[in-house]
């Protein structure tokens, strides 16, 4: 599962922008300007597997980096995009109806519990704040509860031994990796059952 907190400088609010889909980079008058769906999409590329998942852009403001998501996940994937502010929404969804069949818009505040339609908890791939959390007082909280929405990904090699014990199997061993397309390492370990102490 991934997370991608990322704080704009120059920006306030939960990233909320006058001008839809413009955020980041230098303005003419030397200010920072907004960044544009491209600049989003590079900016966040490298952190966003290229497979199909299920994401969720939280106090996502205008959508620019909904609609990042949306280029780098493609169309089989699902992505909510949540924001408190109700406009904000209205606009996404006018859009989403159009170009995005696959962006859920939801009009909730991420500081409070809220419910992301159709979703089984835990069961998000990834999610992103890109300038939000960082006006949360009680960020900790706030984000300890959202990570409870990401789905559990494959067990770390270093649990097998103790996982493998309580199940009564040998020590396992690893006997092959490989780099995963979905991030980290895939690796194949074998273990084997061992005799009952009390038969």
């Amino acid at each position: 599962p991934r997370l991608l907190p990322r704080r704009t400088q120059g920006q306030s609010g939960f990233r909320r922008s006058h001008r839809p889909g413009k955020r980041g980079g230098r303005a003419p008058s030397g200010k920072i300007r907004d960044l544009n769906t491209r600049e989003a999409v590079a900016l966040i590329a490298g952190a966003v597997p290229a497979p199909v998942g299920i994401w969720a852009d939280v106090g996502a403001g205008d959508g620019t980096f909904t609609r990042a998501l949306v280029e780098l996940l493609g169309p089989g994937s699902r992505i909510y995009t949540v924001d408190r502010d109700e406009r904000a929404v209205a606009a996404l969804a006018r859009w989403a109806s159009k170009q995005a069949a696959n962006v859920i818009p939801v009009t909730a505040d991420f500081t409070r519990p809220f419910e992301l339609p159709g979703l089984e908890e835990p069961s998000l791939d990834g999610i992103l704040l890109a300038n939000a959390l960082h006006f949360v007082p009680d960020a900790g909280v706030v984000l300890a509860r959202l990570t409870k929405r990401l789905r559990p990904y494959p067990i770390p090699a270093a649990q097998l031994p103790a996982l493998a014990a309580s199940a009564g199997l040998s020590a396992p061993a690893i006997t092959a990796t490989r780099p995963s397309s979905f991030g980290g390492v895939l690796y194949v370990a074998a273990a084997d059952r061992l005799p009952d102490p009390h038969p």
